[in-house]
């Protein structure tokens, strides 16, 4: 996410995003490690999923995450990006409030629905080359 923004940050912009970006890297690396060398688990919990993946310091490496996530958006100068960080970020807080041990698993399913909405925003930029159609060939049968 902090990457995406700061692909579509001005010039001037890209400076503040940093910050966002090196706490995404910093967290991607302290999670990767802990993937590629801990044990990691999964168990159905009611209707949700509930992860679990042994890390000594949870909640920084969460706050580095939402940070590079959510923070990226909220530091962006386009407002539709802001809006869209300011309702993931309010959405996270409502994951961890109702289904707090489900976290990672409804955190995902918004993240998903805001990668949709994401993806809406990149496809009505003025300016943008759409890029080549792609028509379906007919089945032969």
């Amino acid at each position: 996410m902090p990457l995406g923004v700061l692909a579509a940050a001005r010039p001037a912009d890209r400076p503040r995003l940093s910050v966002p970006l090196a706490a995404g890297l910093a967290t991607a690396a302290v999670l990767a490690h802990r993937l590629a060398t801990r044990p990691v688990s999964a168990e159905i919990r009611g209707h949700a999923l509930g992860y679990a993946v042994d890390l000594p310091h949870a909640p920084p490496v969460l706050a580095g995450y939402l940070l590079a996530t959510v923070g990226a958006l909220l530091l962006a100068r386009d407002r539709l990006l802001r809006v869209l960080g300011l309702l993931t970020g309010l959405g996270a807080g409502v994951c961890a409030l109702l289904w707090r041990t489900e976290f990672v698993s409804t955190w995902c399913a918004l993240a998903a629905v805001a990668s949709l909405l994401l993806l809406a925003w990149v496809r009505g930029r003025p300016g943008r080359d759409p890029g080549p159609t792609v028509t379906p060939r007919p089945l032969s049968s």
